[in-house]
This record gives C-alpha cells, structure tokens and sequence, in this order.
C-alpha cells in the first residue's frame, strides 16, 4: 500500500474573494505562502519519496514549500488539475448564477453530466473530472515505487477522492469542508482509495508570520 498525503494549495487571492479558477493559473497569495510553509514545516519530519502536483501554479508552490528543504523535484501532473468550468472561470460566485441561470441550478443541483457554457477553456462535466482525478491519484499511488507520497492539488480533486473512497454519490450534498493548505491521508495498492484521515490544519492555527518569513522566500 502507497500512503498518500493529499493535500490543497495554500490561498489564493481568488480564494479570498470567492473567484471561480478552474484551470486559470493563479498564484498563491502571502497568505498561501505562509500557509504553505507552515504545511512544509510540519509534515518536516515525515519520509516522503515523492512530491507530485497539478501544473497550475498555486499547487506548483504549495508543492515546492515541501519539496525544496527535501532536495526532491516537484513532479508535475496535468491530470492532478482543479476541474474546468468553461466560461464560469474568473467569475465571482455570486455573479455567476445572474449570468447563467440555467448552468447554474444544473450546477446546484450536482448534475455530474452538465456540461457549463465554454469559456477560454471547454467545460468538463463532474463525472469527467470524477474520472480524469481519482484515476491520476490510482495511477501515481499504483506505480509501486513509493511507500509515501505528497499530492498537491485542488478542493475538487479533493473532494472527487473523499467521495470515491466513501463510495459517496455526487447527488449527495457535500458535508464536509476542504481546506486550503489542509493534510488529508489516504493509502492505496492503485487499485482504489481508502481514506485514513481528514482535514488536518493544525499547523495554519497559529501562523507566526515573523517565524515563517524565511521559509517563504
């Protein structure tokens, strides 16, 4: 078994303002780099052989706070990406049901084969996404190299991994929270997920910003 930390991008400033991303490419604000090497600082002391991430560059950093005190490369992996939501990206949420009312109740109402309007990218449908994450995660975890590995990816790629390791429907209401910068532990033979442990922000609950502006720079 391959023990995963999977783990969410620190914050951005469009987490900050409730702006839709998807696949646009948005950095990590000072926030989520204190974050991030609050996260780095913490899970210090654990052997991790690899360090993986989506290519979009608020996981790419998140990801470099672990792996650089390591001397490891940060291996990146498109299929780790958030999901696209087409013409919704770069949208606040509020605005989005005013522009697009129709999308949005489909979106609401967690139809997996809606597919949003196309924006600079073509939409994916939830059961797509579904796909494409949690079979990247099966695929890194089953390659047998690794007894430990870092993932550094999205809140949907998250959430498409705690529903598939609870074999929980998308029509069910998500009731759980996805943190930035969050720790949350799976194992798998590459075969399927099992969920050992989640939502682990302890390190964010007391950020020293004076102790942490080394580590950010």
């Amino acid at each position: 078994m391959t023990e995963i930390l999977l783990i969410r991008h620190g914050e951005t400033a469009w987490n900050a303002i409730r702006r839709l991303q998807g696949h646009l490419d948005i950095p990590l604000n000072a926030e989520g780099l204190r974050q991030a090497a609050a996260l780095a600082r913490a899970i210090a002391g654990e052997e991790i052989d690899a360090v993986f991430a989506s290519d979009l560059m608020r996981a790419r950093q998140t990801a470099q706070a672990i792996a650089a005190p390591r001397g490891m490369t940060v291996q990146l992996d498109r299929g780790l990406r958030e999901r696209c939501y087409g013409a919704f990206e770069g949208m606040l949420y509020a605005d989005i049901g005013k522009r697009y009312p129709d999308a949005y109740a489909a979106w609401k109402a967690r139809d997996i084969d809606a597919r949003f309007p196309a924006g600079v990218h073509v939409a994916e449908t939830m059961r797509e996404f579904s796909h494409r994450t949690v079979s990247t995660i099966l695929r890194i975890a089953g390659s047998g190299r690794h007894r430990k590995i870092a993932i550094v990816c999205h809140g949907g790629v998250l959430e498409c991994a705690y529903r598939a390791a609870l074999e929980m429907d998308f029509d069910q209401a998500r009731d759980f929270d996805i943190f930035n910068a969050s720790i949350n532990r799976f194992e798998s033979d590459g075969g399927r997920l099992h969920l050992l442990h989640w939502g682990d922000v302890a390190h964010l609950e007391s950020l020293d910003v004076g102790a942490l502006d080394e580590l950010v720079k």
